[in-house]
Order: structure tokens, then sequence, then C-alpha cells
């Protein structure tokens, strides 16, 4: 009984009612997309133009902090050398940023 009576609509909104709701709503929408999805649509083109702008011999941190160097590229993976003939085999996507070189620490 109660479900019903706050399924009906109040007499006294009119036809005007309707209409502002739709609004509010298109409204909270519009704010959703330009702070939370837009954002955050551009940051994944960013992560995704860097990863593939990667090369053979750049220094990188993969996202589980492992520092190395790319040894080779392939398809959907990257062959990263951690220390001298130590090679491991990450997938491209857990790639998250540029790591240090040392050869470049003197140019700063």
């Amino acid at each position: 009984m109660i479900s019903s009576i706050l399924l009906q609509a109040n007499p006294e909104q009119g036809a005007g009612a309707g209409f502002s709701s739709i609004i509010m709503l298109v409204a909270i929408f519009a704010i959703f997309y330009f702070f939370m999805i837009r954002p955050q649509k551009k940051r994944q083109e960013e992560i995704t133009k860097f990863r593939n702008a990667l090369s053979v011999g750049d220094t990188v941190v993969t996202s589980g902090g492992v520092h190395g160097k790319i040894k080779e590229i392939k398809d959907n993976t990257m062959v990263i050398e951690i220390a001298n003939n130590v090679n491991i085999t990450v997938d491209k996507t857990s790639i998250f940023s540029l790591g240090n070189n040392p050869a470049n620490e003197g140019n700063k």
C-alpha cells in the first residue's frame, strides 16, 4: 500500500514537474561526464600513447615496481633486463612509467 502511495503523481505539480526532473537528470549526467568520464578517457589515451612510444633501450618501471631496461618488444609483451643476463617477460599493460636512467643523471 505504501508503494502505491509513493508511486502516485502529485496533482499539484502539473505537467511542468516531469520536464524539470528530465532537466535535472540531464544535468547530473553532464556533471558526471565532465568531471569523471572525460578526464578518465583522456588519461587512458595518454597511457596508450606512452606505451606505444616505448622503444628498445628505454628504462622503465612496471606496476609491480620492477625497474629494468627494455630488450625486446613483442605484440603484447616486452622482455625487460632487470640485471646482467636476467630477463623477464612482462605484459605491455604493466609498464607504469619511465625509470631513472643512470646515464642521464649528470645531465640534470
